[in-house]
């Protein structure tokens, strides 16, 4: 099995990651497959359709031995108890697991859905998945700080791919601006993404943050522990940052 499975919280910049892997051309790459199964009822994998995380997952473990496959997504309590469940999967698969601060997550996820509830955040259950990887027997270690991914962008993504025996290619940090035909039916959630030709940081006022939300700030609060954890295990992108000065 050669899958390579992003697992993010939102807003985490996670479609700029899913962006510059689709720009290396050495890969299939899904977009958001679980949260399309829980969303539309189906997802797509190159030239093939699944309607259900068995089969999906089935094929990601049984169906990809002469394949590279990258996959992002945010792990919906729809399908999470069958990745979890997946032992082979869990151990096989090489995982990643991105972070953002749990405010800015709060702040920027109201901002495009009010209905944005405490379970939303997310990073809660990437601790959960996490775990799981590790009771299996997988590799769970390699966490990316998305802070580094904005300001450091070559340098982390050079130590992503050497965290997960990768290539690094170098032209992959840019492309041409535009949606893609994986996020169209979600592209509001994506406009930042496909306005964009390279990873940024774009700053952001937003009227309802956890300054001025007490729900917010909740919400944030809760989920601040768990991104402690996973921030102290994040990815040292010191060595290539000196490479790339050097």
């Amino acid at each position: 099995m050669a899958v390579f499975a992003l697992w993010s919280a939102p807003r985490a910049r996670s479609t700029a990651f899913f962006r510059s892997m689709a720009e290396r051309g050495d890969m299939t790459v899904l977009h958001e497959p679980f949260c399309n199964l829980r969303d539309y009822g189906e997802t797509d994998a190159g030239p093939r359709t699944f309607d259900s995380p068995l089969s999906l997952l089935a094929w990601l473990r049984d169906e990809t031995q002469h394949m590279r496959v990258f996959l992002k997504d945010h792990p919906p309590a729809a399908c999470v108890r069958d990745v979890l469940a997946d032992r082979r999967f869990l151990a096989e698969a090489r995982h990643a697991f991105l972070i953002r601060r749990p405010e800015e997550i709060a702040a920027s996820s109201y901002a495009l859905y009010p209905g944005t509830n405490i379970t939303a955040i997310g990073l809660e259950r990437l601790c959960e998945v996490q775990a799981a990887v590790r009771d299996a027997g997988g590799d769970a270690s390699v966490v990316i700080d998305s802070d580094d991914l904005v300001a450091r962008p070559g340098a982390t993504m050079a130590a992503y791919c050497a965290a997960v025996g990768l290539p690094f290619i170098p032209r992959a940090l840019t492309w041409q601006p535009g949606e893609r035909p994986e996020w169209r039916r979600s592209a509001r959630w994506h406009a930042d993404v496909s306005a964009s030709s390279g990873f940024e940081r774009r700053e952001r006022v937003y009227p309802h943050t956890v300054e001025n939300s007490s729900e917010l700030a909740r919400f944030a609060a809760h989920h601040r522990p768990f991104y402690e954890r996973l921030y102290a295990q994040r990815l040292d992108v010191t060595p290539w940052v000196q490479a790339e000065s050097s």
